[in-house]
């Protein structure tokens, strides 16, 4: 199979799909494997080395053209529109339910999108869960850093001092995203709460936290309570392939500290709090209200040479299973991968972001879970 990797050109995006290891790995299954000049720079990884794994150098036109299964890290922005078409696999993470423009433009070229947030198997999420785990630990870095007064917060230490009360951080959705976060902020010595609403995943936490934090079952009463108290909120709450819920009204923002803030690490997905909107690591904070706001989008970008290599560990299996039997196969073969397909020919195949957009298609049940040959 031809298979691409580009350099990602969304605002701070410094992760690339593949590494020169796995371009090697690729080339030597018989694979062509073309490579945008500069795609790994950020990550660590220079042109020449994609050329001594057999990986061919070219530039963003070339890639797309010649590509049968493109592989990237974050979802294609408006100038890459031109480049779908029907007869491409695009493999990457794509976020639709958070992104009707884009969702119209794969179904309009017929691209088979398949979304690394969407693939599920016995253990969950396995293409969301490296990225997951980093950005609740840069949630930590971003809320020590936004809580002092170098980050223009109001100087506050989160573990803070002998005789001095520590910052109270509460975590709402105990998944990888506040499961991380909440590690980092006890090793900070912060004062942490995790909030989640499933019985079991509750006493799990219990468990991995070593009964370190507060686990508590979340309900809007537990919510609101938690948020008067709270120096620092995260947004931690994920449904597979649908918008975040709002779990934190514009309303509730008059509960909060005048100092506090509210870091949204779901806004990939649109966002956890009612008042969040994307912003970049270049302008992160913005006041409704008179509360500050940390909406930073794709985070683990910040940290590319970390994050691809987490990435890549967990994408290879499934990018070499695609690569060896065609898209047709590898959704017929492996459920995962089949949950993995948000568009297909034209046909909206996600149900969450079917619910996010109705009018652009309703998929079966069977759909839903696989997609037969000769769609």
């Amino acid at each position: 199979m031809r298979i691409s990797v580009v350099r990602e050109i969304k605002p701070q995006e410094e992760r690339v799909g593949l590494t020169p290891a796995n371009v090697e790995e690729l080339t030597r299954a018989g694979h062509t494997v073309y490579v945008e000049r500069g795609a790994g720079d950020a990550s660590g990884f220079e042109d020449e080395a994609y050329v001594r794994a057999g990986g061919e150098l070219t530039d963003q036109e070339q890639a797309w053209a010649r590509t049968e299964l493109m592989i990237k890290v974050k979802e294609p922005i408006e100038s890459e529109y031109r480049f779908l078409r029907k007869d491409l696999v695009l493999f990457t993470y794509l976020h639709l339910a958070a992104d009707r423009p884009l969702t119209q433009a794969l179904l309009e070229a017929g691209t088979i999108g398949i979304a690394y947030e969407t693939v599920q198997d016995e253990t969950g999420l396995p293409l969301l869960t490296p990225m997951s785990e980093i950005a609740g630990r840069l949630a930590i870095h971003a809320a020590a850093r936004h809580l002092s007064r170098a980050g223009n917060g109001p100087g506050k230490l989160l573990g803070g001092a002998p005789g001095v009360s520590p910052g109270r951080v509460v975590i709402i959705g105990g998944g990888a995203v506040g499961l991380n976060a909440a590690l980092l902020a006890i090793g900070l010595q912060a004062e942490v709460t995790v909030l989640d609403m499933s019985p079991r995943r509750i006493r799990e936490l219990e468990t991995l936290l070593d009964r370190r934090a507060r686990v508590l079952m979340s309900n809007p009463a537990v919510v609101e309570e938690e948020l008067a108290q709270a120096d620092v909120v995260i947004g931690a709450v994920l449904v597979p392939g649908r918008a975040a819920p709002k779990v934190v009204r514009h309303e509730h923002l008059e509960l909060l500290r005048k100092d506090a803030l509210l870091i949204d690490v779901a806004i990939d997905q649109g966002g956890a709090f009612e008042t969040s909107h994307p912003t970049t690591y270049e302008d992160p904070i913005f006041e409704v209200d008179g509360i500050r706001h940390y909406c930073v989008a794709n985070m683990p970008g910040a940290v590319p040479q970390t994050a691809t290599s987490a990435l890549t560990n967990a994408t290879m299996p499934y990018i070499k299973k695609i690569a060896a039997l065609g898209a047709d196969h590898a959704v017929e073969s492996d459920p995962s991968i089949a949950k993995g397909v948000n568009t297909w020919s034209g046909r909206l195949l996600q149900p969450g972001v079917a619910t996010a957009f109705p009018d652009l298609g309703t998929p079966s049940a069977n759909d839903a879970t696989a997609v037969p040959l000769g769609v």
